[in-house]
């Protein structure tokens, strides 16, 4: 991936989502703030999801492709993709979306994903929302945190872009973690949006660079 971005635009966001969207909603008030970007689409693997109703209510476009509908999961894909293309997103933001995203060349290098934990560690199939705190808590670490990364074909796999730490305390539960994990989220990924928006990053040999200069897109 070459270094792009945006100066003096807007950088098009698609956000893929599986539930009520906190996520999307902080995204939109970071927006609202100043940070260069706008979300073009929400599309969701659940027709219930109410992060639906947050794209609605800001006028967007919020379209169900229900996971369950589809029988495997290239023709979901299928119609994810053809979905993504009527609004040309130049990325695309996996914000509690619990369905695998196929990048096929189209989104290689444009696809964000959070993950609540410090991956490697506590990542891969299986570990996602509550799951992954009651491990952390269970093997008794002393720090985790929150992870932006770049999908690719694999689980909790793509070059990482931001990463911090919350220390684990010995009163914790599951949910109070979460809480300190899911205000760190809030915080990295609007930043690693803008870092993108203002071209500042690169993939190379499947680790991420930040630049300290903007760039325009070429």
């Amino acid at each position: 991936m070459a270094e792009q971005g945006i100066v003096g635009g807007k950088l098009r966001i698609a956000v893929l989502l599986s539930g009520s969207g906190t996520s999307l909603e902080n995204l939109f008030e970071e927006i609202d703030a100043g940070l260069p970007a706008e979300v073009v689409c929400v599309l969701s693997s659940k027709k219930s999801a109410f992060g639906l109703q947050r794209a609605e209510k800001r006028g967007l476009p919020a379209i169900a492709v229900p996971r369950r509908e589809y029988p495997d999961v290239t023709s979901f894909n299928d119609a994810l993709h053809e979905a993504l293309a009527r609004f040309e997103p130049e990325l695309v933001c996996l914000l509690g979306f619990l369905s695998p995203f196929e990048l096929r060349n189209r989104y290689a290098g444009r696809a964000l994903n959070v993950h609540p934990a410090l991956i490697p560690a506590f990542s891969g199939q299986g570990f996602y929302g509550r799951r992954v705190h009651e491990a952390v808590l269970e093997k008794g670490v002393k720090l985790t945190g929150a992870t932006v990364h770049f999908v690719s074909a694999g689980y909790d796999e793509g070059p990482i872009l931001l990463q911090e730490t919350v220390a684990v305390l010995d009163e914790d539960t599951p949910d109070s973690l979460a809480a300190r994990v899911q205000a760190l989220e809030r915080r990295l990924l609007p930043e690693a949006v803008r870092l993108i928006a203002n071209g500042r990053v690169r993939i190379e040999d499947g680790r991420t660079r930040i630049s300290t200069g903007e760039h325009s897109r070429p």
